[in-house]
Parts: structure tokens; C-alpha cells; sequence
């Protein structure tokens, strides 16, 4: 699991996220915004409350949050079995 070491919202629905390993950047969450479970964001002050939750997790409140690998992935442009090398050995021996 990659680990968020810090995380800010910005405006935009986009969140800056460092991660322990030294990997930063800009994630643009604006697709998801007022879909479903997030249409809580239609408020920027609930977008403004991304913190990082007790898994690690990005958390907004208790109903809502994202996965801090699936963030790290949309961040780098990497696949799955880059960052999860026992998933890169499950794909290939089959």
C-alpha cells in the first residue's frame, strides 16, 4: 500500500497528495464531482475537508473516501501490477 504523507485540497475539485515514497502531485477529481456519493462536493467547503482517514485512506467523513493506491496510480500513469509486484506474478502465470 503507498502511503499519503500530506494532502491539501485545491480548488477546482483537484488534490495535491505527497506520498512517503517522495511521488507528488495534482489530482483532478472534477469527473466525479456531484455524482452520486459525491454530490456532497457541491458544497466546496465539504471538497475542502480531504484529509488522510485512520487506514490511510483519503477521507472526506465517515460515509466517504478513496483509496490511496488507486489515487497513487491515477498520479503516475502506472498500472497496478507496477506498484503491486505478487499482482505482476499472478498475471503472467496464468
Amino acid at each position: 500500500m503507498k502511503k499519503v504523507a500530506e494532502v491539501k485540497a485545491l480548488d477546482g475539485y483537484k488534490l495535491w497528495l505527497r506520498y512517503a515514497d517522495g511521488v507528488e502531485g495534482v489530482v483532478d477529481l472534477s469527473a466525479h464531482m456531484g455524482k452520486g456519493v459525491y454530490a456532497i462536493w457541491e458544497d466546496p467547503r465539504e471538497f475542502a475537508k480531504a484529509h488522510i482517514g485512520p487506514s490511510g485512506e483519503i477521507a472526506w467523513n465517515e460515509q466517504l473516501d478513496m483509496d490511496a493506491d488507486a489515487l497513487y496510480l491515477k498520479l503516475t500513469g502506472k498500472k497496478p501490477e507496477d506498484i503491486f509486484p505478487r499482482l505482476h506474478k499472478l498475471t503472467t502465470s496464468c
